[in-house]
């Protein structure tokens, strides 16, 4: 089984503006109301959504998994951990993650990360790899346990393990407030 993880736990501290970055409206919609569409869309087993100190409730699809984060403000390994365990509570070999921040990431993308074999697969876009990644089990415990990291110390540390997967779609992350104009 394999479930998708998306984070959206993060203090946007880049950001600056009238609302929260993942309220923030892009095309007419709250930012991190894409990437949800998105990983949805990609149909896999489960989907859960790691959240921290922005209430998302009103946005979350329905049979989404929340897990809180009490600990976001420690960096992103807390919240890529909280998802991970989410997700072994509920019997997944198998996670894909990425970012409420992403909205331009289709659900191909994550279908593709997702129908790989390797113990790590990144999604490429034009040869810029990005979230998102598929992480097996087996490399759950080599996963960094805190600080503002995730998979990607992984991968520098093993790139033996790791799969690029070339994908359709714009790796736009949205960290400031230019970024969301761009």
């Amino acid at each position: 089984m394999t479930a998708a993880i998306l984070l959206c736990a993060g203090g946007s501290s880049r950001f600056i503006g009238d609302q929260p970055k993942l309220l923030a409206p892009f095309r007419g919609r709250p930012l991190v109301t894409w990437a949800l569409e998105h990983v949805a869309g990609a149909w896999l087993d489960e989907t859960i959504v790691v959240v921290g100190p922005v209430d998302l409730s009103g946005l979350l699809p329905g049979g989404a998994v929340i897990v809180e984060n009490p600990a976001w403000a420690s960096g992103q390994a807390s919240s890529l951990l909280a998802g991970i365990a989410a997700a072994e509570e509920r019997g997944h070999e198998v996670v894909v993650v990425g970012l409420g921040d992403q909205p331009l990431i289709p659900p191909e993308a994550w279908s593709a990360v997702a129908d790989t074999n390797s113990p790590i697969a990144v999604a490429s876009f034009k040869g810029w790899r990005t979230p998102p990644t598929r992480l097996a089990r087996s490399v759950w415990a080599l996963l960094p346990r805190d600080g503002d990291v995730g998979a990607r110390a992984l991968m520098l540390a093993r790139p033996d393990l790791v799969e690029e997967v070339p994908c359709p779609g714009e790796a736009l992350d949205v960290d400031t407030t230019e970024d969301l104009i761009r």
